[in-house]
């Protein structure tokens, strides 16, 4: 197993090397008075004064040397001051929200991890039970509505849903609104009374010990979840169902019921974890999913995580934002996929011995 995971992790720096190529050729498209956002946050008034810069950013240079430099960033060689690098935690400067892209990402991928934590377990979880139960009823009635319930699910765009949530939670019955937090309880978490621990709303208001900040930031969370949680209840009840079908008919499920054990161990003990490889995947990946930014969820709940943030830079064609974006979300994916191997690994002893 140690084995198997040094070799994952060999592979970690490899992958990320190819992530900055692929974002790098994506910025060598633009044009240079364009990547001069990479390093600087005043764009010149003098238009006269464009050309010295593009030539002390080297951005007239050959494009290995413009690489190096966007990794490691330029140094100026009269104040000694570093410019760029996203080695060294520069992404870039957002012209369209006025801050650094680090300082963007920084301020807004809390939100989406709050979300995110909330959201993991019913979207995952539910989605699973729901397939196991349409497969175990198979054909029957249980089944016949999971079908409906998936072909439904998965032609349901996103942000229809989440606007069918907001007229009747929010407009009708004034039950959960839009938003993270409350005007009143935003001025409480803005002083200093209230510490911020972790950066996450909904765990910091249980430490400062204020119940009524987490459930009011709670209840501004039920509308994204759900939206969150029904469309991916689809896919996961969809994979989940077949996946359990397929377990149901092989030989040692019969052997398991032969012996005259019990149905329940059957399915949750032998059929179930070996019908549970693909499922690790595509529940990975929706959690990469979630905190990349669920974008439309986010945009129509104005909620103030990190993919409403890349809506408004991609409105606002601001590209060096939306590459840094691009970037972490990269390195998030990596991240990911290491998680995903060593689950499998642990599902499946077969595939670290492979």
């Amino acid at each position: 197993m140690v084995n198997y995971i040094i070799r994952r992790l060999l592979l970690v720096p490899v992958l990320l090397v190819g992530v900055t190529i692929l974002i790098f050729a994506m910025v060598s498209f633009l044009q240079p008075v364009e990547r001069l956002a990479l390093y600087m946050r005043d764009f010149p008034k003098n238009e006269a004064a464009i050309p010295a810069l593009i030539n002390k950013y080297d951005l007239d240079k050959p494009i290995y040397v413009q690489y190096w430099n966007w990794l490691v960033g330029k140094v100026d060689k009269a104040t000694g001051v570093r410019h760029g690098g996203i080695l060294y935690g520069d992404f870039g400067y957002s012209r369209s929200q006025s801050q650094p892209v680090v300082e963007l990402i920084k301020r807004r991928f809390p939100a989406t991890v709050d979300l995110t934590l909330w959201a993991v377990a019913p979207v995952i979880l539910v989605g699973i039970w729901l397939g196991v139960q349409a497969a175990v009823h198979h054909n029957g009635f249980i089944d016949q509505a999971a079908r409906v319930f998936a072909i439904v699910g998965t032609s349901f765009p996103t942000f229809v849903f989440g606007l069918l949530m907001l007229m009747i939670f929010y407009a009708n019955l004034q039950w959960f609104p839009p938003g993270r937090i409350s005007d009143n309880f935003s001025q409480i978490i803005d002083s200093g009374a209230f510490h911020h621990y972790t950066s996450l709303l909904t765990i910091d208001a249980l430490l400062n010990g204020r119940f009524d900040i987490y459930l009011d930031a709670m209840r501004h969370l039920v509308m994204p979840i759900l939206t969150l949680s029904y469309i991916n209840w689809a896919t996961f009840l969809r994979l989940t169902r077949g996946s359990m079908l397929e377990t149901l008919r092989m030989e040692y499920v019969t052997t398991a019921r032969a012996k005259g054990l019990p149905e329940h161990d059957v399915i949750h003990k032998h059929a179930k974890p070996n019908a549970m490889l693909p499922v690790v995947t595509l529940a990975g990946f929706s959690v990469v999913g979630l905190l990349a930014g669920a974008v439309i969820t986010e945009t129509v709940f104005n909620y103030p995580g990190i993919g409403s943030a890349a809506v408004r830079a991609a409105t606002a064609l601001d590209v060096v934002a939306m590459l840094g974006f691009a970037l972490f979300d990269g390195f998030i994916l990596i991240v990911a996929a290491l998680v995903v191997d060593i689950l499998y690994a642990l599902v499946d002893p077969r595939v670290r011995l492979s």
